[in-house]
């Protein structure tokens, strides 16, 4: 998918554009190194560590225009959070696998991990931008320039990082941001967690500071409802419809998230992330 190389590499892991993924500053790492089922997102089989069959010899990829027509739904709400141009012009100063094959295996290794990684950032970034997040606001700064320091390591380093135990570290604090976030919202700021939503009728629901981390939303008509202040971590919405839906001022919404979900140009949208081209 990626395009010429002209960007400058990043400096920082916690530039909001380097936790954006720039798809002309990578060496097509998402479309190599996970491996793909057929299913209704990907319309083939792809190894691990293969490149995609649609995948040119310049990274860029030969149907992204036609992505979802052709079956290649699963592609278009993948994000690296920016881990690919980190590990392609940073960890590896520019070389490529394929003009330096030896930096394929390697290379490949320390993709998913820079990829967690700056998921990981990308949610200490927004948790620190909360509201009324002030207690836990050292905390969150210090872990995310842990994370930050470690995505300047070499590929041996990274290769060898426990990205669980990071995980662990960091979650209860993104937990209680988002508590101190919510706790100014009005109405009954429902728990549903975890909560199979699978297809349910919510519309015009008022989900204000609702804990939906982990809930799966597939399918779910949300068209109308307000999700403001409502927690998002991790909550599946694919096919969720939003269509008229609020969500400018939910909390820890993905890009991934919206460009799985179906909504219309009344859907309010959080100002750092884009409203999805097939809405």
């Amino acid at each position: 998918m990626s395009g010429d190389h002209a960007r400058p590499s990043p400096t920082t892991a916690t530039d909001p554009r380097d936790l954006r993924a720039d798809c002309a500053s990578c060496f097509a790492l998402c479309c190599t190194v996970p491996a793909f089922s057929a299913s209704s997102d990907f319309a083939i089989d792809k190894p691990a560590h293969q490149p995609c069959p649609n995948l040119g010899a310049d990274f860029r990829c030969g149907i992204h225009s036609s992505l979802r027509r052709r079956g290649f739904a699963g592609c278009t709400v993948y994000d690296c959070f920016g881990a690919g141009q980190r590990v392609s012009q940073v960890t590896f100063g520019g070389r490529d696998w394929r003009s330096s094959p030896g930096t394929a295996r390697r290379m490949f290794e320390v993709f998913p991990v820079m990829r967690d990684l700056h998921e990981l950032l990308w949610y200490l970034t927004q948790a620190l931008a909360l509201p009324g997040t002030a207690p836990v606001r050292d905390a969150l700064t210090e872990a995310r320039a842990a994370l930050e320091a470690l995505t300047r390591e070499s590929p041996e380093v990274l290769a060898r990082t426990d990205v669980m135990a990071r995980r662990t570290q960091v979650n209860p604090l993104l937990q209680r941001a988002s508590e101190l976030a919510r706790a100014n919202a009005p109405g009954p700021r429902r728990d549903r967690r975890g909560a199979d939503l699978i297809g349910a009728k919510l519309k015009g629901a008022d989900l204000r500071g609702a804990n939906l981390r982990g809930a799966y939303l597939i399918g779910a008509d949300l068209r109308g409802a307000n999700l403001t202040m409502a927690d998002l971590t991790g909550a599946d919405t694919r096919g969720a419809d939003l269509r008229g839906a609020d969500l400018a001022g939910s909390i820890f919404l993905t890009q991934a998230q919206l460009d799985a979900a179906k909504g219309d140009a009344a859907t309010g949208v959080p100002a750092s992330l884009t409203r999805p081209a097939h809405w």
